[in-house]
């Protein structure tokens, strides 16, 4: 049973997918809104293409646990993500997954440029293994 992860931004959407067992979380590709024009169309492509069963989208909270502006958005994409392709959708704490991702590129010495192109992906695979790390095996 694979499961999607989902780093949802303004901008940009990390993506990480799990292994078959759903016990680990790759990073998988960074879908950039600038120029993927329909990013929902992508999103469905992948979950035909690799046979995802669920869906995990990052819920960013504001440090006290109420939810903001970027926190309704993401609400509203999981929604709307459920509608579009009849699956399970759940929402998922996002706090610090970003902060984490860019803690450790800078520790691999990472460039600059290069951390930009990979952070949400990998951000959405902290995300998607914290959730899997959740689940009872």
């Amino acid at each position: 049973m694979r499961i999607l992860g989902l780093d949802y931004g303004e901008r940009r959407i990390g993506v990480a997918m799990s292994d078959l067992f759903g016990w680990t979380a790759q990073g998988l590709e960074v879908i950039d809104r600038k120029t993927v024009s329909d990013p929902m169309a992508h999103i469905a492509g992948l979950v035909k293409q690799h046979e995802v069963e669920s869906i995990v989208v990052g819920l960013p909270k504001n440090m006290n646990g109420t939810i903001g502006p970027s926190g309704e958005n993401c609400i509203a994409f999981a929604e709307s993500l459920k509608q579009t392709l009849a699956l399970p959708v759940q929402l998922w704490d996002e706090r610090l997954t970003t902060v984490s991702a860019e803690r450790t590129l800078l520790e691999a010495d990472v460039s600059r440029r290069k951390r930009k192109l990979v952070i949400d992906k990998m951000a959405a695979a902290i995300l998607l293994q914290s959730y899997l790390d959740s689940r009872p095996k």
